[in-house]
């Protein structure tokens, strides 16, 4: 069961990453706005009462807000990203496997986790 278990986390996790990578992506948001525009400048919309054209209008900021919303996520996560494997590389003693944290799965994730809160724990021995 452990293994079906795994095994559906990491396609998860795949297909996140594609939709996220997708929905954060230029060409999306361009085809999304052009979808919005054209389901509002349609004969229907106009023929519409007032009330549901704000509607049709405010869903569809909100659904292009969306794409800006993870453009913008993806721009500050990898930005975070390197500045945080820069001052990971930068000092001698740290352990430089949690560059590539990213690409690992919630499963690895959480089990070096709990190693690092194992070390975190341990007292720390000064040098003199």
């Amino acid at each position: 069961m452990k293994k079906v278990y795994r095994h559906s986390e990491r396609i998860f996790e795949k297909v996140t990453n594609v939709a996220t990578a997708i929905l954060g992506n230029s060409v999306t948001f361009i085809i999304a706005l052009l979808t919005v525009v054209f389901w509002l400048t349609s004969k229907r919309f106009f023929e519409q009462d007032p009330h549901e054209c704000i509607r049709d209008v405010i869903h569809g900021v909100t659904f292009i807000s969306l794409f800006i919303i993870q453009k913008s996520f993806n721009h500050f996560s990898a930005a975070l990203h390197l500045k945080i494997n820069e001052l990971v590389l930068s000092h001698e003693s740290a352990n430089n496997t949690v560059i590539t944290v990213e690409g690992k799965t919630e499963h690895e994730i959480t089990q070096l986790t709990k190693e690092y809160a194992e070390l975190a724990e341990e007292p720390k021995v000064k040098k003199e």
